[in-house]
Formats: structure tokens, C-alpha cells, sequence
């Protein structure tokens, strides 16, 4: 009997840590992909928030699957607006996100614009991924309701190289605390910063340049199809939940990977996969 006991309080146990293990990342929360496979800006989450595709990336081999070569004068992704990125009814604000993706900039030097890899919302409330001598930046405001003024850390990339880069909100409120904004990069947790709730917000959504206004580290911006990205980006995702360690370790293999293209693809099989069985 004891022995019984034993392996049901381990069974308990285990089951505990599965749950622990894929808490985190909700996929009922995904918002939008963009993976680029079919060489288009179709979202594959099933919220058919296809983008439309402005001056003329050139269809690469992404790290995955295929991905945009973005030239950094004029080529981008305009992305519709929608309630799970833009405006909720009911909560007035995103309590959690996750917004991430691979990125290889061409030149990380540029100082005469904004390399933007993604941006939402715009100078009131928003969010931005964006790279910018030498360095790959996230960044978070909401300057109404309760006055958070932004965040904005970074951590130093190189040209030519693979990055896995994320920005989470995680558990927060409609007040400034500590430790809500997160900015991962290869699956590592580099900076945990006071955040707070992101309220509904207007302006257009944009990958690969601003489509409409946002706030960067040393700028207030203001302005339309400007700080365009020269390079290539691939799996672009929006999720309503807050990723973990957990969750972005699935994403590392490919950045440390020097295996060809048919290594990324066999890892991401299985990626893919054990999200199916969730």
C-alpha cells in the first residue's frame, strides 16, 4: 500500500511539472504568425491577420522554413488592426505578451534610422523590437491611465548573424511595478525591467519598418513609413500569454545550430509537434 501511495503522490508530482513546464505559453492566446513560408505575410494563428507585403523583399531561406530579406529604404509588412493586438472590449489592457522572432541584420551600425524588426501602437501606447548601433533593443510604454513611461533595454548583436529576440509583459497591472517587462534573447533572459498593463491602442501595426509613429530609446517618434530593417526576418509571433525559460529554450537550437537548412527543418518538426500535442 505504501508503495501505492508512493506512485500516485509521484504520478501527482509529475503531472504538477508538466503543467509548470508548459504554463506559461497559452496557444489559445496566439494572436498572430507570420512565418513566411509561402514567401506572403499570411498569418497562420487563425486569426487572419494577413499583411500586405510594401516594395519588394526578396524571398529567402530563413532559419526556418523560408523567410523576407528587407532592403532597409522601403521594404516592409503593413499588418491590420485587430482586438487581440490593437483593442480589447473587456479587459481594457493586455495583462501579458509575448512578442518575438529570428532576425540577421545586414549592418547592426546604421545610426541614421531606427532598424525596426516590429512595431505596434504608437507615441501614447506601444511596443517596438528594433535594432540600432550595434545593439537590438525592446521596448514598452503606455504613457495615459497610470503613467508608465517606457522601457527600453537592449543587448549588442552582430552583422550577419542569427538572433532569437523577444519582449514579454508578464503579470501585470494597470500600475508601474518592478520586473514586468522582459527582454529575452536566445532563449536567455537578459533584462527585467518596472512595466505595467498595456490599455488598447491605436495607430498600425508594421514589420520590418514603422508603419505609424512609435517611441524609441532616444526618440519620440512621430511619423509614417520611416526606420526601415535591412535583413532578414522570419517567424514573427504575438501571443496574449507570457513565455518562460521553458518555452523560449524550443527556439534556441536554431540560433547556436551551424547545420544546414534541413537541420533547422528537422528541429522544427519536432518543435511543432510537441505544440500539436498540447
Amino acid at each position: 500500500m505504501a508503495k501505492y501511495r508512493f506512485f500516485c503522490v509521484l504520478s501527482v508530482l509529475l503531472m504538477l511539472i508538466a503543467v509548470a513546464t508548459y504554463a506559461a505559453r497559452d496557444e489559445a492566446t496566439a494572436e498572430g504568425v507570420w512565418n513566411f513560408d509561402d514567401g506572403d505575410a499570411a498569418d497562420t494563428s487563425g486569426k487572419g491577420l494577413d499583411g500586405t507585403i510594401v516594395g519588394d523583399p526578396e524571398v529567402v531561406d530563413g532559419i526556418v522554413g523560408k523567410a523576407l530579406l528587407f532592403d532597409g529604404e522601403d521594404d516592409g509588412v503593413k499588418l491590420p488592426d485587430s482586438v487581440g493586438i490593437n483593442t480589447l472590449a473587456q479587459p481594457d489592457f493586455y495583462t501579458d505578451r509575448t512578442i518575438a522572432c529570428y532576425f540577421n541584420c545586414t549592418d547592426v551600425g546604421v545610426t541614421e534610422q531606427k532598424q525596426t524588426i516590429y512595431e505596434e501602437g504608437g507615441r501614447t501606447r506601444g511596443l517596438v523590437i528594433n535594432v540600432f548601433d550595434g545593439q537590438v533593443y525592446v521596448a514598452g510604454w503606455n504613457r495615459a491611465e497610470y503613467n508608465w513611461d517606457g522601457a527600453w533595454p537592449s543587448a549588442p548583436v552582430e552583422s550577419g548573424v542569427w538572433y532569437h529576440v523577444a519582449l514579454v509583459i508578464r503579470d501585470a497591472k494597470d500600475e508601474v511595478e518592478a520586473d514586468k517587462f522582459e527582454m529575452w534573447v536566445n532563449g536567455e533572459l537578459v533584462a527585467s525591467e518596472e512595466g505595467g498593463a498595456l490599455y488598447g491602442h491605436g495607430d498600425d501595426i508594421g514589420i520590418g519598418h514603422v508603419n505609424a509613429n512609435a517611441v524609441f530609446h532616444d526618440e519620440d517618434g512621430e511619423g509614417t513609413d520611416i526606420h526601415y530593417f535591412g535583413g532578414i526576418i522570419d517567424e514573427v509571433i504575438v501571443y496574449g500569454s507570457a513565455f518562460d525559460e521553458s518555452d523560449f529554450a524550443e527556439y534556441v537550437g536554431a540560433v547556436t545550430s551551424v547545420e544546414p537548412q534541413d537541420k533547422f527543418t528537422t528541429t522544427w518538426a519536432t518543435i511543432k509537434a510537441q505544440r500539436t500535442l498540447r
